[in-house]
């Protein structure tokens, strides 16, 4: 087997110039690099012509393609209005529709030189989400907040996270050959967390249920309410998850000595969320490449990481969990239907 490297075909050419060198002729040197004689001759006489510089810039790019131009672009054109999983369907239609057979390797430097790729497309709740206008009006809402609050007023953000107890592999560097490997875990299940983070001071006030319910998120409020007792305002931003809006919250709300502000996110737009942030964090130090013995280990750690590690390490990933909010729009993506 041929390596197709650009350092080893140079390599080749620099052999085939000292075995010249050494008196072997053009014939017996290309025996014994498995070459064509007239190849070790040409590479011969660019070497005394224009030099080793010449001979060693190697500036071929390929063949030319087997289709004309217009039959290219006709090509890209059918191509942007489809996404094909394979290149079988594409060597198919060119077959069909152009009468020429094009191998996998072919069809696939035919596809890079207009500069198609292999790719995945993005997953995004693309259709539910806010207007890009709705969208502006809250990111321009929370930076007005978050420069103008006063001292005696706070802003959280709450949100609920469901950690399953699956070990989840993620890429790192590894000495090539070592073959890393991690243990994977046999159960399902999840820890229910419903938490808030203030980002002025990384308190992370959260609560630990069964279940994510109305009555959560009303024992969420009042923590949060506990842990900021100076402050006259506490704007929770939050997004329009029903539980939000039940009987719980409600009664809890209208109390005479509410300090709770509510505010609510764009529907749909996690990204606007700063917990969600958090959250990834939290992904990291307890699902990538870790392997808890037990379901119960695994809650632990997950309850350390909420009261110990948080609280006293934020400041080592507090620029991972930032509030540099962006608009979501479509204009860069196309949606596959």
């Amino acid at each position: 087997m041929r390596r197709n490297r650009d350092d080893y075909t140079i390599a080749r050419r620099a052999n085939a110039i000292l075995l010249l060198d050494d008196g072997e002729s053009c014939a017996r040197t290309a025996k014994v690099l498995d070459l064509d004689d007239d190849t070790i001759r040409g590479w011969d006489e660019t070497c005394r012509q224009d030099g080793w510089d010449a001979l060693a810039f190697d500036g071929w790019k390929g063949g030319e393609s087997r289709l004309p131009q217009t039959q290219e672009v006709g090509l890209c054109a059918w191509l942007e209005g489809r996404f094909w999983h394979s290149t079988v369907e594409i060597q198919a239609h060119i077959s069909a529709e152009f009468d020429v057979e094009h191998l996998h390797s072919d069809c696939i430097k035919l596809l890079a030189r207009p500069g198609f790729e292999y790719r995945k497309p993005r997953l995004r709740p693309l259709q539910r989400v806010a207007s890009a206008q709705m969208q502006a009006t809250f990111v321009a809402l929370h930076e007005r907040l978050m420069h103008e609050i006063p001292l005696d007023e706070a802003v959280c953000f709450p949100g609920a996270v469901h950690p399953k107890y699956q070990t989840k592999s993620a890429s790192g560097w590894a000495k090539v050959g070592s073959n890393p490997a991690v243990l994977s875990t046999a159960g399902r299940g999840r820890v229910n967390i419903h938490g808030a983070l203030n980002l002025e001071t990384f308190d992370a006030p959260f609560v630990e249920s069964t279940t994510v319910d109305g009555v959560c998120a009303g024992q969420l409020l009042a923590k949060i309410e506990a842990r900021n007792p100076s402050k006259r305002i506490i704007h929770v931003i939050l997004d329009n998850a029903a539980r939000h809006k039940g009987p719980d919250v409600t009664s809890f709300l209208a109390r005479s000595a509410c300090r709770i502000h509510l505010i609510n996110l764009p529907p749909d737009c996690p990204p606007l969320d700063p917990i969600k942030r958090l959250w990834a964090v939290r992904h990291h130090y307890s699902t990538h490449n870790q392997n808890d013995p037990s379901q119960n280990q695994f809650s632990d750690a997950i309850l350390v990481l909420m009261r110990e590690i948080i609280p006293q390490t934020w400041k080592d990933f507090r620029d991972k969990v930032s509030d540099n909010l962006r608009v979501i729009t479509l204009e860069n993506l196309r949606v596959l239907e």
